[in-house]
């Protein structure tokens, strides 16, 4: 009952994995001031990296559908696994469309937590990114409060527990856990390392332990003023010496190795 009251009156009981909810996901974004800033504020984070990157090539933003990264930085492709208005390129994340060494970085937020087979992604990531190209995402990290609001509050599965990196289930969207980025680049670390060569980790930094929350996300209301999101931010960079423990989200690099 508390949870459908949080639940945002535009996606309550929509199709999750229909394009018109992705669409609609996009509307919150931009009709909820805190939320958006955040995104913003990813975007700032990403960009920053990529435009530090000193090779040619494309920059491609995977499962772009509900966010607003093309108005941030206008000549990266976007794209999704359906069609959605202002994408530029309709693809699988595990099938890339592209000619290898093609791309000067790929970068995405709150995507691989969705993808069925995350070993084929990042096989394709690298055979399509330029050495010393970068591949650049946001994703949920798992902490000891993260698991307490990913498990109680958020509609996704969570289970670090997976022997696998792959997602059960059917939709693009409805198949999901949450626990991925975290199984695959702290629990299974050494093993990524051993059989993706080709990608060096170059940054792992957790962050964001309430805003997000605070916001609401795309799925539930607000829960906080958007004035008060400098205060918040003001909070969590106090806190950034524990973000091992309190951390909601990580921003994940990724540096593509000489050949």
């Amino acid at each position: 009952m508390f949870a459908r009251f949080l639940a945002h009156p535009l996606t309550r009981d929509l199709d999750i994995d229909a394009p018109e909810t992705t669409r609609l996901r996009r509307e919150i974004i931009n009709s909820k001031p805190f939320l958006h800033r955040i995104y913003a504020e990813w975007y700032e984070f990403i960009m920053d990296e990529v435009n530090a990157v000193d090779v040619p090539g494309s920059v491609l933003e995977l499962g772009s559908g509900a966010g607003f990264l093309s108005k941030v930085a206008p000549g990266v492709i976007t794209s999704d696994l359906f069609v959605v208005d202002g994408i530029s390129l309709v693809m699988d994340a595990q099938r890339f469309p592209f000619k290898s060494g093609s791309l000067k970085a790929l970068v995405m937020v709150n995507v691989l937590h969705h993808i069925p087979d995350a070993e084929k992604l990042f096989a394709e990531a690298a055979r399509c990114t330029r050495p010393r190209g970068k591949f650049i995402f946001i994703e949920p990290w798992l902490t000891a409060w993260s698991r307490f609001v990913y498990t109680r509050l958020h509609h996704e599965p969570v289970d670090e527990h997976s022997p696998g990196w792959n997602i059960r289930g059917q939709g693009p969207l409805s198949g999901a856990n949450t626990a991925l980025p975290w199984i695959v680049f702290h629990r299974d670390r050494a093993a990524f390392e051993q059989k993706f060569a080709k990608w060096k980790v170059k940054q792992i930094i957790p962050f964001m332990p309430f805003r997000y929350l605070l916001s609401g996300g795309i799925s539930m209301r607000s829960l906080m003023f958007s004035n008060s999101f400098a205060f918040w931010r003001w909070v969590e960079n106090l806190l950034s010496p524990w973000m091992s423990k309190l951390a909601m989200f990580a921003k994940i690099s990724l540096l593509r190795q000489e050949d």
